[in-house]
């Protein structure tokens, strides 16, 4: 048999976390055993009955059985605009503007193509979403770290990026509330990355996929709140986790509208758009917004709740997220992150992402996604108590 050489560019990448994980979990259920699954973010409460029933009529016309346009629906862009005024009092060009994606993810993948060339810097949070890194890569850039430490509240230290590479620096990305950490910014730091950014010639990236899952009256803003990000910054949202819509791939990308043209520009030569019928379920998503969110918040609450408390009363010091569906805990002591993923899943059947697996500052810490119901958590909690401590 002829054996393929994989690309350079692929044997840069690390293996795909979450395709790992996915693989462990496999082996163990076929082996039988009860998995409680606090690993991958993908939520377990169902979409929302008006926008499955908004896909459903949308799916019976044939007008929406073609290929999407590029720009997608004028309606889904307009309902995108109308939702970004109403939630962060961001005015937005539906037409220029906003462009739809299957799913923030390959937005944020593709955008480098779009505006990176070979050698060029990218500033990539560490631990970060992989795609920042694996983006960065295909599009022959060199990702340079910035650390995220605790002692910063996990937020990039601008000061300490190297003066020398920030002439041929392109881009940053930026992720708050932030995945895996679960930490939040200010409009303040917004401020500061939107400064930087313009001094330097530097594309912002923002991805806000967590935006809308917050807490305690928290409210999470846009890096378009602050005067100048429309110069330098492109912002990801994401319809995956505010209604449960992991699957159904859509999201859309919004801000400065020479960066969303050279999205579209890699798009249209890379697919062909989202599905019209799920844009329409979109459209139906974002409009009634206030019906749906505060519902999940409060089962997302709820549940952060009795992990943080359960986890405290088992002797960790561990802090309660403002933000997000993940709760970002030192490991104990005898631990590094892969060693105690590994005793959770052979010793407690639970499965939880290991910090290191987000990057190299991520050791010494593991991910718990609070995505089963809370009578699993208090299960889980149990058996760390009867296993392993």
């Amino acid at each position: 048999m002829i054996k393929f050489e994989k690309s350079e560019r692929l044997k840069k990448l690390p293996p795909y976390l979450f395709v790992e994980i996915d693989k462990a979990k496999k082996r163990a259920r076929d082996e039988g055993r009860d998995i409680i699954d606090l690993g991958i973010g993908d939520p377990d409460i169902p979409t929302p009955n008006f926008v499955i029933d908004a896909l459903h009529r949308a799916s019976r016309d044939p007008k929406n059985h073609r290929y999407p346009l590029d720009q997608g629906l004028p309606e889904f862009r307009n309902a995108a605009a109308k939702w970004l005024k109403v939630r962060f009092n961001v005015d937005m060009n539906a037409d220029t503007e906003i462009y739809p994606l299957i799913g923030s993810k390959e937005g944020i993948a593709h955008i480098p193509l779009a505006f990176v060339n070979p050698g060029d810097v990218v500033l990539v949070p560490d631990p970060c979403y992989p795609p920042y890194r694996s983006g960065t890569l295909f599009a022959g850039g060199e990702v340079v770290k910035m650390p995220l430490l605790e002692k910063n509240h996990f937020l990039p230290d601008l000061k300490a990026v190297n003066h020398s590479i920030l002439h041929k620096t392109r881009m940053i990305f930026i992720n708050y509330p932030n995945n895996p950490t679960s930490a939040v910014c200010d409009k303040k730091f917004l401020k500061d990355v939107v400064d930087f950014a313009a001094k330097h010639n530097i594309i912002v990236c923002s991805d806000a996929a967590y935006s809308e899952i917050a807490f305690d009256g928290f409210r999470p803003p846009s890096i378009f709140e602050v005067e100048g990000a429309k110069d330098v910054a492109i912002e990801f949202h994401s319809l995956s986790k505010t209604f449960n819509m992991t699957g159904w791939r859509v999201g859309f990308a919004c801000g400065n509208s020479q960066l969303i043209d050279g999205l579209a520009k890699v798009k249209s030569n890379i697919d062909s758009g989202v599905f019209f019928a799920i844009q329409w379920a979109g459209v139906a998503a974002l409009e009634h917004y206030d019906k749906h969110v505060n519902s999940v918040i409060k089962i997302y609450a709820e549940r952060r709740n009795v992990l943080v408390d359960g986890l405290k009363e088992l002797g960790w010091t561990v802090d309660r997220p403002k933000a997000t569906f993940y709760v970002w805990a030192h490991v104990p002591p005898r631990y590094t992150s892969a060693t105690f993923a590994k005793e959770l899943l052979e010793k407690c059947d639970i499965v939880a992402t290991p910090g290191n697996g987000f990057g190299e500052t991520g050791e010494g810490y593991v991910r718990f996604a609070l995505t089963v119901d809370k009578k699993r958590i208090r299960e889980a909690l149990d058996r760390i108590k009867k296993r392993l401590i």
